[in-house]
């Protein structure tokens, strides 16, 4: 009996993907009868390949003699009625959701609109089908070969850095080196900038262990901003979760093409890692840049709306929309989970990424219901061999309901902790700024939870207290508002370059200008606020540092980057957002207080606790893990915890190897003598005082005065300051 002739292959896998002789392609598009494979020549003829299918809603073929660097799009054949959300018009050429590479720029005229619209992109989203080819108006999608990349792999030296030592430095990859003098100008504003010796220098230096980079993913720019001149310089509006954005590769690497792109990128991590730094991506999965019903239709809206989009049900079909971005993905559907997953693991596997942020991470996970954190995706990728071990961390909320969920994601999940933002600059601002008019401020309670990690929020878990501190990722300032600098200069927004009559960005900032709005200079009659502002960016910066939890800086920070008042910045390609690197000598000052305060909380284990405190001994005979003292040196009660007047607090943490830092804070505008606590006979050697302008200069006059104090001795405190003591051994 002869052996069966074998004519089965194995099912493709979604994308372009070379083979020997060709490639394979698949493509999912459920409700659509046809869809034609386009291949573009560099004159840009078309030739066009009908896929196989449906089969389970995909379309796929084998197609010998095309290669590596193909241009290729899609053009889907169905029914157009926008009233039941199916919008198949095959005079679009469509991007390929897995596009490992992107070419060409989008265009925004009426070709790239799937309904009929004007010269101005007015149209009824309803109506006739425009029967425009949008070829040539939309980026081309590029084959990419990735078995067998060139340089070293970025997956195998990562520095695996634990989650109690992690420090994230949040940045802009174009923004991070656009000022910056000692990168060469060629790789200003780029992928190898980001991995520039100068800069990986400074990540080290100042005590950062990861880089979280806003959005690489492929972006094009909303109509809105285009017609203003403006662009979307986040860059949280996808049009490809597998490509790299190519405006930030070297003229080089664009010029060879989206190989050149990706082997940047993988470069820069790679640098990156071998000085232990992990980079993680800021991630747009919630939705895309084809915006509401009437924008543009480039890709995912021409393939399948209806799969892809979450409709409100409604007819005629209407999107749902919890992102405040016109569209959100529907994370009910398997396809849309299976993408992203797709994505997450490629990004892992083939670029060497260490972890991801979840932009609008609830809307990740909503099922018919709502948020839930048995979600398919956050389950799958916590159990995902290939992103075990990676930092995972969500924006915990969206604007739809039920959108607030800080603390609600399972492990291994961190979260960003808006409370710890709100409860810093409550305590260090805008409480000092209404005290100065005679009104009340908040309690010491809320910043005391933020100080021992946020266990009201992040120890509800299976078991409990499982995440540990370390799940809160702290922050004071991110992206997205005011800057550092601007949260002491500025009681009020000053958005007026966006152009949106200032309407646009948070009012709740809680932010305090020290009594002038804005900038001041040298010769300013107001020139003595200037040390109290800088005063409060240290009170700031050593509290977010200092505290339980993982903290989170935004680049300039630590060099006193402003943004003019501007805390909506999303559209600012130019020097209101760039990081500016030439430091006077109060930046300076402040940029070696940041190395200070990060190098304490590197030698102290007592300031980076992977487990929360549970206020008892860790073993027969130590001290408790966490105490708190008022300024007395006695205990702190249940009254005085609900005491407004209470304004002063000493925070005392040990470790089970015998480390012992003592945190004493001041929040009163008003100067006081505080009595140490501590045990008999100690003596407790100050470490850093927020008083100080810098650090080692500063160090050394205590040094020669009185830097050894003993416990149960009177020290003072001057207004709104906070000190470091370590028990001298």
């Amino acid at each position: 009996m002869s052996a069966p002739t074998r004519t089965h292959r194995r099912p493709p896998q979604l994308g372009v993907h070379p083979t020997d002789d060709g490639i394979v392609v698949a493509v999912l598009a459920t409700h659509a009868r046809a869809v034609d494979l386009c291949l573009f020549d560099d004159d840009g003829t078309e030739r066009r390949v009908r896929l196989d299918g449906p089969d389970l809603g995909m379309f796929s073929a084998e197609v010998p003699g095309v290669g590596a660097g193909a241009r290729y799009g899609f053009r889907v054949h169905g029914t157009w009625d926008p009233a039941a959300g199916l919008r198949h018009n095959p005079a679009k050429l469509l991007v390929d959701p897995y596009a490992r590479g992107l070419v060409g720029e989008m265009t925004y005229g009426p070709q790239t609109y799937g309904h009929v619209v004007d010269d101005d992109l007015a149209g009824d989203p309803y109506g006739a089908a425009d029967e425009r080819d949008s070829a040539g108006f939309v980026p081309y999608s590029v084959v990419v070969d990735t078995r067998d990349l060139p340089g070293p792999d970025p997956a195998e030296n990562r520095p695996w850095v634990p989650w109690d030592r992690t420090v994230v430095y949040e940045a802009h990859v174009r923004g991070l080196t656009m000022r910056n003098e000692k990168v060469p100008a060629e790789l200003r504003g780029t992928y190898a900038g980001l991995a520039h010796p100068s800069v990986i220098d400074h990540l080290v230096r100042l005590g950062v262990t990861a880089v979280e980079l806003l959005p690489v993913h492929a972006a094009a720019h909303e109509p809105h901003l285009v017609a203003k001149g403006l662009t979307n310089y986040w860059g949280y509006s996808t049009l490809g979760f597998f490509a790299p954005h190519a405006a930030y590769a070297t003229r080089a690497a664009q010029e060879a093409g989206p190989a050149a792109v990706l082997a940047e990128v993988r470069a820069a991590v790679h640098a990156l890692h071998e000085a232990g730094i992990e980079v993680l991506l800021d991630v747009v999965y919630n939705h895309t840049c084809e915006g509401g019903l009437p924008g543009q239709h480039v890709s995912w809206r021409g393939l399948d709306a209806t799969m892809y989009y979450v409709h409100d049900g409604g007819v005629p079909a209407a999107l749902a929309d919890v992102t405040g971005c016109g569209n959100t993905l529907d994370f009910r559907r398997s396809q849309v989970v299976r993408m992203t997953l797709d994505s997450l693991r490629y990004w892992a596997n083939i670029v060497g990424v260490d972890g991801f942020r979840f932009d609008l991470a609830v809307t990740l996970a909503r099922d018919a219901d709502g948020f839930t954190p048995d979600h398919p995706l956050l389950v799958a990728a916590a159990a995902s061999p290939a992103l075990h071990g990676l930092k995972l961390v969500a924006e915990p909320w969206d604007i739809g309901p039920g959108g607030w969920r800080t603390g609600q994601f399972p492990a291994p999940f961190g979260e960003w902790n808006d409370r710890f933002r709100n409860a810093a600059r409550s305590f260090w601002l805008a409480d000092p700024a209404r005290a100065a008019h005679g009104l009340p401020g908040h309690r010491v309670r809320d910043l005391a939870t933020r100080l021992s990690g946020s266990v009201d929020l992040f120890g509800h878990s299976d078991p409990p207290l499982v995440r540990g501190p370390v799940a809160s990722v702290n922050f004071v300032t991110a992206h997205d508002g005011f800057t550092l600098a601007d949260l002491v200069s500025y009681d009020h927004k000053h958005n007026a370059a966006n152009g949106e009559n200032n309407r646009d960005g948070s009012d709740d900032n809680r932010s305090w200008n020290h009594g002038v709005e804005g900038p001041i200079g040298h010769d300013s009659p107001a020139a003595d606020i200037a040390p109290l502002r800088r005063r409060s960016i240290r009170n700031l910066f050593a509290t977010l540092v200092l505290s339980a939890g993982t903290p989170m800086i935004t680049a300039g920070d630590e060099m006193g980057r402003t943004q003019g008042g501007n805390n909506n910045a999303y559209c600012q390609d130019n020097e209101i957002s760039w990081v500016q690197w030439d430091l006077t000598d109060s930046r300076l000052d402040l940029l070696a207080t940041s190395r200070w305060l990060l190098a304490l909380r590197r030698d102290h284990p007592a300031l980076r606790t992977a487990r929360f405190y549970s206020g008892r001994p860790s073993a027969p005979g130590a001290r408790p893990d966490l105490a708190w003292f008022d300024a007395a040196g006695d205990p702190f009660d249940h009254a005085r915890w609900h005491d407004p007047a209470i304004r002063t607090l000493q925070m005392l943490r040990s470790h089970e190897d015998g480390d012992v830092v003592l945190l004493v804070i001041n929040g009163s505008l008003e100067g006081l003598d505080v009595t140490l606590a501590g045990e008999p006979g100690e003596r407790w050697r100050l470490a850093w005082d927020s008083v100080w302008e810098r650090p080692a200069d500063e160090r050394g006059t205590a040094i020669a005065g009185a830097l050894h104090v003993a416990a149960g001795a009177t020290t003072e405190l001057e207004p709104l300051s906070l000190q470091v003591y370590v028990l001298a051994g």
